[in-house]
């Protein structure tokens, strides 16, 4: 592996290369085949409901069941990007990419024909290996297709598709469950699948590491376990409300202690699966740790956020899809231009601000209550995504930027990596937040239901909709339950809130910090030539 330095890589040479013909043609294929995998995410959000209601119309799955057919995707997920990574830069980006697609289609039509919630959950697994091959594999191919100032316009946009999956799917999903079964909104992946490994077999090139070096097989076991014990401990923690029990402090330390011993074996090795000397680059770093705090926080959000406009609004999964279109439509609106903004005041700039804004966001939810205008939610929605929109992509370029680009997998997973187990470990601490709140809001208003026995009391206070559950089961006794309990799930949210957004306060000071700022060189040109000089890329100093 070629040696960091704390500058972006060295460009690299080769005119054919930099300059693909069909490269903005390639960029549409791979934002289909990411599209497929953040529109199945999206998609689940809203079903849950419906998935929880007894068969026919769903699977009488439980909430722990539900938890875990969102859990089993990212687990496996989280487990085997790193892999997935090192593999395409191996035997081949292209390859990597369509046979998990492959695999991910596959998973995806077993799950809309599922008999249980246990069966929905093995194929939800087998669809988070596909998608594990896919995401790195998108980025890889854009970095080896787009000469590198153009790079962070095309990451950009290829950002911009992770906002059209989110606009799409609940609508979607929505539409979905208003026509046709449960299992459609699973089996709507199977088309869009065939579509894009078509394009992908036809239109884009292929590409490896042309001297990947000998094999580093310790250093990818201990990659797999480590990330899937932390991940499994910190999903465990969220689902027990408690991080101090015996059996997540044993998971996730050991997950810990996995990936110590993969960082120092890495550290040691000839021939590492990932050169750890890579995180002295403060470019690199601090945009990786940006980018795991940012969606801590709002993976949290997108959490609460379904269940407040759901079930203390009382929108259906449709109405919900596009309530939450604000969202996605700023993302797809601001992601293509974020390149220009950096270029104007450099990339510590720009995704200081955009993390000032993301916690302005989160601590403007405790505005909301449950009569609350909805354009009120709309404009937060559209503020928020908006400020993402000015965060990722110049956090991926500072990444993509600072490895070589014939190592543009492992880049590519080291980002994806760091996303999901920030994500997950938002649902699961925020999760677990709002859970352990709720409960003890609404506790009192259950302990007074006449002879409700114990472990019903306990199990309706597990969340908003076990509570209102309760109070369809009642009848006309429950409905003394909807209106504290959606007062208490709404003081909850307060209070995650404010967690969340001193995340991202946190995530601001990490980039204000220690990414890079405008290069002095730069700065220097545009005060001599009016903006004219030839532009150093994003997150890079010469």
């Amino acid at each position: 592996m070629s040696s960091p330095s704390s500058s972006a890589a060295p460009e690299v040479s080769g005119k054919a290369e930099a300059l693909h013909p069909r490269r903005w043609t390639v960029l549409g294929v791979l934002m289909l085949s990411l599209l497929v995998v953040v529109l199945d995410n999206s998609i689940l959000n809203v079903a849950m409901k419906t998935l929880a209601r007894p068969a026919p119309v769903g699977l009488g799955a439980t909430q722990s069941e539900l938890e875990w057919a969102i859990n089993a995707y990212t687990l496996v997920f989280a487990g085997l990007l790193f892999t997935a990574g090192l593999l395409g830069d191996r035997l081949g980006r292209k390859k990597v990419l369509m046979a998990g697609l492959l695999v991910f289609g596959l998973g995806s039509v077993l799950a809309a024909f599922s008999t249980g919630p246990g069966e929905l959950i093995v194929y939800r697994a087998l669809m988070g290996f596909g998608a594990a091959f896919v995401l790195p594999a998108t980025l890889a191919i854009l970095m080896n297709v787009f000469p590198r100032e153009e790079q962070p316009k095309a990451i950009g946009i290829w950002a911009g598709a992770v906002g059209l999956g989110v606009a799409i799917g609940p609508i979607t999903g929505g539409l979905l469950l208003e026509h046709f079964w449960w299992g459609s909104v699973f089996f709507v992946n199977a088309p869009v699948v065939l579509v894009a490994l078509v394009a992908n077999l036809a239109l884009v090139p292929d590409s490896r590491d042309p001297a990947p070096g000998r094999l580093d097989p310790l250093g990818v076991l201990l990659s797999v376990a480590g990330l899937v014990l932390l991940v499994y401990g910190i999903i465990e923690g969220g689902q027990l409300a408690d991080f101090t029990d015996p059996k997540v402090l044993a998971t996730t330390g050991g997950g810990v202690l996995v990936l110590a011993l993969f960082l120092l074996h890495e550290r040691r090795s000839s021939h590492p699966a990932l050169d750890v000397r890579y995180f002295r680059n403060p470019a690199f770093s601090a945009a990786v740790a940006a980018i795991a705090l940012v969606f801590f926080a709002l993976m949290g959000v997108m959490f609460f956020g379904v269940f407040y406009i759901q079930s203390v609004r009382g929108f259906s999964p449709l109405e919900a899809g596009l309530l939450m279109l604000p969202l996605a439509v700023a993302q797809m609106i601001f992601s293509p231009r974020a390149a220009k903004a950096v270029t104007r005041f450099g990339a510590k700039a720009v995704c200081t601000v955009g993390m000032v804004l993301v916690a302005v966001s989160m601590f403007a939810f405790t505005t909301l209550d449950e009569t609350t205008p909805l354009w009120q939610l709309e404009v937060i929605y559209f503020v928020l995504g908006g400020a993402m929109a000015y965060i990722m992509p110049p956090a991926t370029v500072s990444i993509m930027q600072s490895m070589p680009r014939e190592k543009a997998g492992s880049g590519s997973a080291v980002n994806n990596t760091f996303r999901q187990v920030g994500g997950a470990l938002g649902v699961a601490v925020l999760g677990s937040l709002l859970s352990t709140r709720y409960r003890d809001s609404v506790d009192g208003t259950l302990a007074a239901v006449p002879h409700l026995p114990g472990d019903a009391q306990h199990s309706a206070g597990e969340s908003i909709e076990a509570t209102l559950a309760l109070a369809d089961r009642l009848g006309p006794a429950g409905r003394a339950l909807v209106d504290p309990a959606k007062s208490a799930f709404v003081d909850a949210m307060h209070t995650t809130v404010l967690v969340s957004g001193a995340v991202a306060l946190l995530g601001a000071l990490v980039v204000a910090g220690w990414l890079p700022g405008k290069p002095v060189a730069e700065a220097a040109g545009e005060d001599e030539t009016g903006g004219e000089e030839e532009k150093q890329p994003v997150g890079t100093e010469r």
